[in-house]
């Protein structure tokens, strides 16, 4: 697994793992249950994580949509 997204902001994972899904590429979402631990203020980013092998299609995919990716 590698990560190729990291952010606070829910909306920018939700349209990434939307943009993944219609690439057929699966993601794992990390981090989802921190706002636990921390009181809910999205202090914790959540990150993104897919297969090795589909790590540069999905960062071409995440790029061609202005959302910002780890290499």
């Amino acid at each position: 697994m590698q990560e190729i997204l990291r952010s606070t902001d829910p909306t920018v994972i939700a349209f990434a793992k939307a943009i993944l899904a219609g690439e057929d590429i699966e993601v794992f979402e990390m981090d989802v249950h921190m706002s636990v631990l921390e009181g809910s203020i999205g202090l914790l980013p959540r990150r993104l994580m897919v297969r090795a092998d589909d790590a540069d299609a999905a960062r071409i995919a995440l790029r061609d949509n202005d959302l910002p990716v780890l290499e």
